[in-house]
């Protein structure tokens, strides 16, 4: 039962993890077009370098084990994040709610999974 939960935890902690890598990356190298779909949700544009640099700061917290309380923090921030993106996308109509549930779930089961294996 033990290893079954931390396959699990590692792979729901890798696919968020990739997830969260592109999405900075994309938010670093491909400003132009992540800030037309932020002024197509009605986000001002100013927060999308703040917001990369948070989730790779969320995902360093969420690696390294240092602290309990800001990796509790990292993962609530990763979850208002992912909610807002869900709830925007559903607002605005525009079919693209698909990753930030994909997110939602990924993230659920890591945060379950990491209190199994650590506990």
């Amino acid at each position: 039962m033990e290893k079954r939960n931390k396959i699990i935890y590692w792979i729901a902690t890798g696919l968020l993890s990739a997830m969260m890598l592109m999405s900075a990356s994309m938010y670093i190298f491909n400003y132009e077009m992540v800030s037309q779909t932020f002024l197509s949700l009605g986000f001002p544009t100013f927060v999308i370098y703040p917001l990369a640099i948070a989730k790779l700061l969320g995902l360093l917290a969420i690696w390294s084990n240092k602290s309990k309380l800001l990796k509790e923090w990292a993962y609530a921030g990763f979850f208002f994040d992912f909610v807002l993106a869900l709830s925007a996308h559903m607002v605005v109509q525009d079919g693209q709610s698909g990753m930030a549930i994909a997110a939602i779930a990924l993230l659920i089961v890591s945060r379950i999974y990491d209190a199994k294996i650590k506990h």
